[in-house]
Parts: structure tokens; C-alpha cells; sequence
């Protein structure tokens, strides 16, 4: 174990100051690919706003393959079922220890499947709500009151939640907020401008802290 974690440390390095991000493929029959649109235009907001320099079009990687340690900042997204298998576990884990970045985004429907999943790569830790305070919240734009509320769903308010490594933030699970779904194109969902303008800032927010973190 610990020679492979040596291998992927060197991996990681040799990407370190890489800037993609790549889509996750998860088994389980959930709708991995939905939102098409949505990172595409996340990532042209982040190289016109912030900066980065992020391949226009993102890849797709799956779970298990060693290709997710290309990527410093994975996205995964849906609405139904996820499964992980021991090994699909054991490589996400490796991954977000190593240095790498998760962020989930419930596009409705997913978090008691996903939060079950998550127990088989973190066994001992817990996901962890994000104080408004915390960094994520103002690393690009200000968002004083925490994760914006996208689309209303059940109408529940919006939720930040973390796993932490070490003191690192590694996995970010944003719920009942749908940011996803205000980064695709205007007319698919129909938002107006200033829901989607949230939406995307909020999103850079958490691609400028991964890539900084």
C-alpha cells in the first residue's frame, strides 16, 4: 500500500500545477452525464474571470481508472443511484489524500445514495457542514451567507458539506442548491441572469480553492 501511494504521490506531482478537471463516470445507473452544458460554461466564466487556463472541454474519467490522478479537480453530478465497488473506493480514496479535489453536486435525488457510497471510501469520517465563514465562500467572489440557492426542489435550504484529510478540505458535497444546473446554457432552465451570474461565481469559488489548496 504504501509504495502505491508513493506512485500516485509522484503522479500528482508531475501534474501539480495542471489546471484541468475532468467529469466523473460512477456506476449504479445514475445519470453521471446530465448537465452537458453546465461545466463547459463553468470552465469559459473561470478562464475569462479567474484567470485559469482550463481545457475548454472537459474529459470523462471513471472511478476506478488510474486517469483520475491526471486531474486535480474532479466534478461529479446526477439525480439517482451511485455504487462504488471496494475498488472504485480505494482509488477515490488514494486520489483525495494524495491531493486530489472532489466536488458533488446534487442535481436532486442523489444524496441518500451518495452519502451511503461515501462511507465505503471514508469509513471513519463524516460529512461536515461548511460554517459561511469558511474560506470556499470568499476565495473569488463574496457569498457572506454561504452556498447560494439555485433552484428550490423540495425547498429545503442550501447545504455545504465537507470531508476533511489532515486539516485539508478533499470532498465538497453542495445539496439542495443545484449549481449545476445554473451553470448550463439560459435556455435549458430558464434562470434569470443574476441566479445563473451566483451560480457561476459560486462555482469558480470552489475551482479557485481547489486549485489553491
Amino acid at each position: 500500500m504504501r509504495n502505491s501511494i508513493v506512485f500516485l504521490l509522484l503522479i500528482f506531482n508531475s501534474v501539480l500545477y495542471a489546471q484541468d478537471i475532468a467529469i466523473l463516470k460512477y456506476k449504479g445507473g445514475g445519470d453521471w452525464y446530465s448537465n452537458a452544458t453546465a461545466l463547459p460554461n463553468l470552465i469559459a466564466y473561470c478562464n475569462t474571470n479567474i484567470n485559469t487556463k482550463i481545457n475548454p472541454k472537459p474529459q470523462t474519467v471513471e472511478v476506478s481508472s488510474s486517469d483520475i490522478f491526471q486531474y486535480p479537480f474532479l466534478h461529479m453530478t446526477g439525480h439517482g443511484n451511485v455504487f462504488f465497488s471496494d475498488m472504485d473506493a480505494e482509488n477515490l480514496r488514494n486520489y483525495l489524500i494524495t491531493g486530489g479535489f472532489l466536488h458533488i453536486d446534487d442535481n436532486y435525488g442523489m444524496q441518500p445514495y451518495i452519502t451511503k457510497e461515501l462511507k465505503k471510501v471514508f469509513p471513519n469520517k463524516e460529512l461536515i457542514e461548511l460554517p459561511k465563514t469558511h474560506t470556499i465562500f470568499n476565495t473569488a467572489f463574496s457569498f457572506p451567507e454561504g452556498l447560494p440557492k439555485i433552484h428550490e426542489h423540495d425547498g429545503l435550504r442550501p447545504q455545504a458539506l465537507g470531508i476533511f484529510h489532515e486539516g485539508r478540505l478533499v470532498l465538497l458535497f453542495t445539496f439542495e442548491s443545484d449549481l449545476g444546473d445554473g451553470w448550463e446554457d439560459q435556455e435549458i432552465h430558464n434562470d434569470p441572469i443574476e441566479v445563473r451570474e451566483k451560480a457561476l461565481k459560486m462555482g469558480a469559488n470552489i475551482i479557485k480553492y481547489a486549485f489553491e489548496n
